[in-house]
């Protein structure tokens, strides 16, 4: 998907006070920037913000952060946030490839990936968010006892997703090839816009909770 580049958007971002312009310099310690010792949850690929915002503003005690490398989808998030603050949620503007390098071994207690590129072509398949390339760095990151979830309407993206699961040491909690139909899977599911469009089309929203 080709986006389009919004003139100023990079600029905007710089200045902003709700993005976190040195991430690497909070390793280990982004209990600070919060001011408390609330859970850390982030959302890899949040794309325009509206499931992390949600999910802040449902759980105040719980500190966000959303990181998208693209600065015209993240700029979105950004109008979001400036309309209605939330102390408990920040942004990064960073390929996710880097995340070792801002967060510490065992610093995160979530990892949310939600309707990510699919990344279609073989060649490309390390590229996608849940390949074992990426499952081993955010093993890097996540505590112990700490989930990733996944959703997706992509078919072809979960079924990969799931094969990636035990040559990566990981192991599934929960899976479903729809998730809408699951009364109990989808009490408290908070839908991002891709979930609302796609769910509206009658498409099946797969999921997974996986852990090691």
């Amino acid at each position: 998907m080709r986006l389009r580049n919004i003139t100023g958007a990079r600029d905007i971002i710089a200045e902003s006070e709700y993005v976190v312009q040195e991430p690497t310099e909070y390793k280990g310690r982004w209990k600070e920037l919060f001011e408390n010792n609330g859970e850390l949850h982030i959302e890899v690929g949040m794309g325009k913000g509206k499931f992390l915002n949600e999910m802040a503003r449902r759980n105040p005690h719980i500190n966000y952060i959303g990181i998208e490398m693209y600065s015209s989808v993240l700029l979105r998030a950004l109008q979001k946030m400036e309309l209605d603050p939330l102390p408990n949620l920040r942004f990064l503007c960073i390929d996710a490839r880097i995340l070792p390098d801002v967060f510490e071994k065992g610093e995160v207690d979530h990892i949310y990936l939600n309707f990510s590129d699919p990344w279609p072509k073989d060649r490309h398949a390390k590229r996608r968010l849940p390949s074992r390339q990426f499952l081993e760095r955010f093993d890097q990151i996540l505590k112990a006892d700490g989930r990733i979830s996944f959703k997706t309407d992509n078919r072809d993206l979960f079924d990969f997703a799931v094969e990636e699961l035990e040559p990566a040491g990981w192991k599934a909690e929960v899976i479903t090839y729809d998730l809408h139909a699951d009364e109990v899977l989808c009490e408290g599911n908070v839908m991002t816009e891709y979930e609302e469009k796609f769910s509206s089309k009658g498409n099946p929203i797969c999921k997974y909770v996986i852990y090691r």
